[in-house]
């Protein structure tokens, strides 16, 4: 490979494009698959017998075996994400992966493409002692992270594993616990007729207008009621909304996207049955994530907590729960922090980079 430090196997991997497509992502071809074969040929190179499974057309995950001289160990998954957020509105070049003032920046830097080069660059140093060690090693580079989790859900679909290490940003914290979320898309019918005559027909919009204040002043004080030791309480915010065709129109359709970030244990079924019991006839679609809690008395937790990292949670969610819910138990951690993360200047310090190498080499080494 071209990359002789773990700053140069970041910058080659800042400068593939793999945004995710949901929404503007801000190119013309976005999606993972260029990334996923640069990690291949990276992953071939450390020992790891690999494999592109395609999930969705032009967006596979990338799996890397490691080998091991005894079957039968208990297997460990290091699992970043390949994609990254929208380019659009970036005051900075964002695949150019320029070094300055000890910082490299651009989309992916932080999330998760720093990470991942701390991941990969560790297995690089430690390829010919994995397979004496006593777990089996795999590596993960799954897609649609930031949209979907696709990725993420077709793998556990396919695989087996008795721990999973999901490359985020924490400041190399152990997020154990996380929220989840629910994500709402809502729509209110009504019956157009000439705005000149709007006793005649059905605003849509002022029936959502009227839903709106259900969320606010009744649903959100509900959740504000509820809590959880490390997480807090779960939250929920109108988005996104559109409605109309014409102001001379009165509308016949509304609909609203809405954020619910939840936490461990909580109704998942409250909120849509709020909403309907609110709003007659509220047509109501739905996407969800799982809040994450593993347990962290897990030794490969334990393991991880040696070099001075934290047990913290966070409000936001990642691959950790996809895992977890399918019995895998799970904890995000890495180099590089949130707060960076998903900005129009993107960046990673690269002496926060190498203390990223530091972390994972030590955890793998430990197994």
């Amino acid at each position: 490979m071209p990359a002789d430090s773990v700053s140069g196997l970041l910058q080659a991997l800042v400068r593939i494009p793999s945004v995710n497509p949901h929404g503007s992502p801000g190119v013309d071809n976005p999606g993972e698959q260029a990334c996923a074969e640069f990690v291949a040929s990276f992953l071939r190179e450390c020992g790891a017998e690999t494999e592109l499974r395609e999930v969705v057309p032009g967006r596979p995950n990338v799996l890397g075996r490691f080998p091991t001289d005894a079957p039968g160990k208990k297997r460990v998954i290091l699992a970043p994400h390949l994609d990254t957020v929208s380019v659009g509105g970036m005051t900075i070049d964002p695949f150019g992966g320029e070094i300055r003032g000890g910082r490299l920046s651009g989309r992916g830097a932080t999330d998760t493409k720093g990470p991942m080069a701390a991941m990969l660059w560790s297995l690089r140093g430690l390829r010919d002692r994995i397979p004496s060690l006593g777990h089996e090693v795999w590596f993960a580079g799954l897609m649609g992270e930031e949209a979907g989790q696709e990725g993420a859900r077709a793998f556990v679909k396919q695989e087996r594993a008795d721990f999973a290490l999901i490359g985020e940003p924490t400041g190399r914290d152990i997020v154990y616990t996380h929220k989840g979320a629910l994500w709402l898309k809502l729509r209110t019918a009504g019956r157009a007729v000439h705005a000149s005559a709007p006793e005649l027909g059905e605003n849509a919009i002022y029936k959502m207008a009227d839903l709106l204040r259900v969320i606010r002043d009744e649903i959100a004080p509900r959740l504000a009621a509820q809590s959880h030791p490390i997480l807090g309480s779960p939250t929920i915010s109108a988005g996104l909304i559109r409605g109309g065709t014409k102001t001379n129109i009165v509308p016949d359709s509304c609909e609203l996207e809405v954020d619910t970030r939840t936490i461990p244990g909580q109704d998942m079924e409250e909120i849509p049955r709020l909403l309907r019991e609110a709003c007659a006839g509220l047509e109501c679609s739905r996407w969800e994530a799982a809040p994450l809690n593993t347990d962290p008395a897990h030794p490969l937790i334990q393991l991880l907590l040696r070099g001075g990292s934290r047990l913290v949670g966070a409000p936001w969610f990642c691959d950790a729960a996809v895992f977890a819910e399918a019995g895998i138990p799970a904890v995000a951690a890495g180099p590089g922090f949130i707060a960076q993360a998903h900005t129009n200047d993107e960046w990673i310090a690269m002496d926060e980079l190498e203390r990223g190498v530091e972390f994972y080499r030590a955890f793998i080494e430990g197994l």
